[in-house]
């Protein structure tokens, strides 16, 4: 199944007053981007993030799940009704992201 627009632009909008909030579509999910990291995905329509350490305590019940058959595991964003919530673990986990890797 792949997660549908609707799902991504609520999302997005609920992140909206972030600045450098961007995503990438890929077979029929997306890759979410903060000011150039990728902090995650929107995979069958649920928020997924990468399980950095302070995704971990920012989040310590998140349970983990698979976003599709073969990747690793990484946190279920359970409280996407909450625009702040989610802001803060944007601003939260940044700094513990991998930097872009160079082409």
């Amino acid at each position: 199944m792949s997660s549908s627009k609707a799902y991504l632009d609520f999302i997005l909008n609920q992140l909206s007053p972030l600045d450098e909030i961007t995503y990438r579509p890929m077979m029929g999910e997306y890759i979410l981007y903060y000011r150039g990291k990728i902090v995650g995905g929107i995979y069958d329509d649920r928020l997924l993030i990468k399980p950095v350490k302070s995704a971990k305590a920012y989040m310590p019940e998140a349970a983990l799940e698979l976003p599709y058959e073969g990747a690793k595991e990484m946190l279920l964003a359970d409280n996407v009704d909450d625009s702040a919530y989610l802001r803060g673990l944007m601003e939260a986990i940044y700094s513990d992201l991998p930097e872009k890797r160079k082409k």
